[in-house]
């Protein structure tokens, strides 16, 4: 009888790999008394660095706006470098998508947070994120468009 190897998760370092900040109507924006419209984009990248080892990038773009006006724009990309070994082929895709977000969401969460308050604004946090959801939604999403690629129609726009 053969023994399966040990699987192996390991956060090897998590860093900011990129943050910006805009306020492009300062310093009059702060005179504004409203509450501004916050828009939220979350994305999740990864890539293989050598075998087992693998980067996965967590990027999140806030943009508050006062109606035509953008008070500010964040976005900040946080990173980590994960040692995953022994994962069958099929569960890397998972593992890389909902618990290395699960991992790296905290220190995003953090790292917009503190910027928007350096900022001048008022606290701003972020919301936790179901990434098992979002994983889901994305192969249905990629599922949807394989279909309608085989029955030859063009695929709807995003929206």
């Amino acid at each position: 009888m053969s023994e399966q190897p040990e699987q192996l998760f390991a956060v090897e370092k998590i860093y900011l790999k990129d943050l910006s900040l805009e306020i492009p109507g300062a310093p009059q924006i702060f005179v504004e008394r409203e509450s501004p419209k916050i828009d939220i984009n979350l994305h999740n990248e990864a890539r293989a660095l050598d075998a087992g080892v693998y980067e996965v990038v967590l990027t999140a773009t806030v943009t508050a706006k006062l109606k035509d006006k953008t008070a500010f724009l964040v976005e900040a990309a946080q990173a980590g470098i994960f040692r995953i070994r022994n994962i069958p082929q099929q569960e890397l895709e998972t593992v890389l998508g909902v618990i290395c977000g699960n991992v790296l969401f905290p220190y995003l969460r953090e790292t917009i947070s503190s910027v928007v308050s350096r900022a001048g604004f008022p606290p701003f946090f972020l919301n936790h994120v179901n990434f098992e959801a979002l994983y889901q939604q994305r192969l249905q999403q990629q599922q949807q468009q394989q279909q309608q690629q085989q029955a030859g129609t063009p695929p709807a726009p995003a929206g």
